[in-house]
């Protein structure tokens, strides 16, 4: 249903999400807005359920409040109350959570799991945009155009997935306030 990917290539993170929402086999809307930051540094997408995704970033918003400047340890800690409590665990999403130094996958099953190779993809296009990102990596390309082509790929072969993105750029050295490029 929704489908992101996250590239991680030091000393830049772009996370690019497309705008699709589909309920069954229909699109419900085209331009969903599926990434987003969370403060300054720190910015997240998810696929899933929508209200279950907001959900998991308020709680996600008030882990990092909890402990400030500790991206690992406010995810684990989101992870642990998400798998142990009741209505939480009812809930189905699954997060990608970045900061300039690091990217996870949160879900529901408590995995916090970083990607070895910094590229990440999540939801029904997702496994596209990993390939496509994958094979692109070694090209001599900027994380965005990465996302952005691996994006368009995802989208011309999944039907739950559009050409509708939101980019989110973090950038080492820069002030990383909101940059948010829609299309």
């Amino acid at each position: 249903m929704l489908i992101h990917a996250v590239l991680w290539l030091n000393p830049e993170q772009c996370l690019i999400g497309d705008g699709q929402v589909s309920l069954g086999h229909t699109v419900v809307k085209p331009n969903a807005k599926k990434v987003r930051r969370i403060g300054e540094h720190i910015v997240a997408g998810f696929a899933g359920s929508t209200a279950d995704a907001f959900t998991l970033m308020e709680r996600l918003e008030a882990k990092l409040d909890e402990y400030p400047g500790q991206l690992t340890r406010s995810c684990v800690e989101l992870a642990k109350d998400w798998r142990t409590d009741k209505y939480l665990r009812r809930l189905e999403a699954i997060l990608i959570v970045s900061d300039i130094n690091q990217s996870y996958t949160l879900t529901g099953n408590g995995d916090v799991l970083e990607p070895h190779d910094g590229i990440i993809g999540i939801g029904s296009g997702g496994t596209y945009a990993l390939a496509a990102a994958r094979a692109l990596i070694d090209q001599d390309l900027d994380a965005e155009t990465i996302a952005r082509k691996s994006m368009k790929i995802a989208a011309d072969i999944c039907v739950y997935t559009n050409g509708n993105v939101v980019v989110e750029m973090l950038e080492e050295g820069k002030d990383n306030k909101e940059e948010n490029k829609e299309e």
